[in-house]
C-alpha cells in the first residue's frame, strides 16, 4: 500500500543529507547497529533520514514501501534504492542505500556493506545490477 508522504521530512535537503552520509563514511558495518559505532544497511539509512527529521521505517523490506515509488532513471539524491539480500534470485528486499547521483547519470549510493562498512558503490556493471528492485523517494 503506497503510503502518502512526498516530503515527509518538510524540507529536508537532499544536499546536506548527502554530506551527512558522505561525513559517515568508513563507519564500520554491524548487524543490527543504529549508531555511528556501526550500522547495518537499514540502520545507516533509517539514522541519516532521522538527523533531518525524515521518519522513515527501519527496516530494509519496510523502507522498499516508505514514500512513492520513481523509476530507475528518476533516481536522485536522497532518494533510497532497494536491493534483494546476497542471492539475487531472492526477489525481496535485503538491502538499502542512499542514492547520491543525479537523474541519468549511472546509479551511485551510499550505504553500509558487511563487507566494507559505509562506502559508495555504483549499480550498473556491479552484482547490485542483478540485485536491483527499486527506487523509492521520501524527500
Amino acid at each position: 500500500m503506497e503510503r502518502d508522504w512526498i516530503r515527509a521530512g518538510g524540507d529536508a535537503p537532499a544536499g546536506e543529507l548527502i554530506t551527512y552520509a558522505m561525513s559517515l563514511m568508513g563507519t564500520p558495518y554491524k548487524y543490527g547497529g543504529t549508531t555511528d559505532s556501526g550500522f547495518d544497511c537499514s540502520g545507516f539509512t533509517s539514522h541519516v533520514f532521522q538527523e533531518f527529521g525524515v521518519p522513515i521505517s527501519r527496516s530494509s523490506t519496510t523502507q522498499s514501501e516508505d514514500g512513492i515509488a520513481v523509476s530507475r532513471d528518476e533516481a536522485q539524491p536522497g532518494d533510497l534504492v532497494i536491493f534483494t539480500g546476497t542471492n539475487p534470485h531472492v526477489r525481496e528486499p535485503g538491502h538499502v542505500g542512499i542514492v547520491i547521483s543525479e537523474p541519468g547519470d549511472t546509479i551511485s549510493f551510499v550505504h553500509s556493506s558487511s563487507n566494507g562498512g559505509v562506502k559508495i558503490s555504483q549499480v550498473e556493471g556491479t552484482g547490485y545490477d542483478v540485485r536491483f528492485l527499486g527506487v523509492r523517494r521520501v524527500l
